[in-house]
């Protein structure tokens, strides 16, 4: 058992560490919640304490439930292609024997995650357009000119395309983590399985799957919770229109904290991405911690 001065010295290590946390996380999350119990004009500085009415009003507002349904939409695509579909191109790529190819497309898929959200946004702004933008050039040169649309002016497609555009430029981030982990894997227990004629498929299911399980319950979490943190793309392509058919949690934050002047709601609308957000993050560490793999 150590001495008391000895835990206490190390204890000092730590405790400028503390103080930086909670000065700079946890006293700013106390105040949001305080400003969220407020009507507060931040211009005129004039403030009322409402209590929870900004949270009564936040629940009826229709305009919130659609911004949380976009965010769940969000999540449940960002999911299926950031964390599954680059799991299994992940697989593909290693599962290649020259390792100049392997190299090489590690490289390849991971260039649009070098670029930045605001530059990708901007770029597929103009990919959209409907008139100059590429992707309805395409379409009418592959003959399929029938499906041309104005696809961030339109309300059943603007959510979509601003989707696949965050798809687009997070894939190959997840791809490169999911090879990392499933380098990790020792390579016998791939020798074995062939040994036993496992097929790819069925290696991929008993071998790669369960060994890289940690790391996929971290890119759910990292994924998720990120999905419900949106905000840049969101206000670059559309800033939540038409018809508020893109809104976000974080871009109706951001509307009514800075253009509407309702900085009380705002602080209602971060109080609950970060209850949304930390829910998510509880729950994964267990279910991860849970069902840790050793090897």
């Amino acid at each position: 058992m150590l001495p008391l001065y000895r835990r206490a010295a190390r204890l000092l290590w730590v405790l400028p560490a503390l103080v930086l946390l909670g000065v700079f996380v946890y006293l700013p999350l106390v105040q949001n919640f305080g400003f969220s119990t407020l009507t507060w004009d931040i211009y005129s500085g004039s403030q009322e304490f409402v209590g929870l009415g900004n949270y009564r009003e936040l629940f009826d507002d229709p305009v919130f439930w659609a911004s949380f349904t976009n965010n769940l939409l969000y999540a449940v695509l960002s999911v299926a292609f950031q964390v599954f579909g680059a799991l299994l191109l992940a697989a593909l790529v290693e599962s290649i024997r020259s390792t100049r190819w392997q190299r090489a497309l590690r490289t390849v898929y991971f260039i649009p995650s070098a670029i930045s959200l605001t530059v990708a946004g901007l770029l597929f702004y103009f990919i959209y357009e409907p008139n100059l933008g590429l992707l309805n050039h395409a379409l009418e040169a592959a003959g399929l000119g029938t499906f041309d649309h104005s696809w961030l002016g339109q309300e059943s497609t603007a959510m979509l395309a601003v989707i696949a555009m965050s798809q687009w430029q997070g894939f190959g981030y997840s791809t490169l983590l999911f090879a990392v982990a499933i380098q990790r894997i020792p390579a016998e227990l791939y020798e074995a399985a062939a040994l036993d004629g496992v097929g790819p498929v069925r290696r991929f299911f008993q071998v790669t799957l369960p060994l890289v399980r940690e790391m996929t319950g971290l890119m759910v979490m990292v994924t998720v919770s990120g999905a419900f943190q949106v905000f840049n793309e969101v206000m670059v392509m559309t800033s939540g229109g038409p018809d508020n058919s893109t809104q976000v949690l974080g871009t109706w934050l951001y509307r009514n904290g800075f253009v509407r002047n309702d900085f009380g709601y705002a602080a209602a609308i971060g109080t609950v991405i970060f209850v949304i957000t930390l829910t998510i993050a509880m729950a994964q560490l267990w279910f991860t911690r849970s069902r840790r793999v050793e090897w």
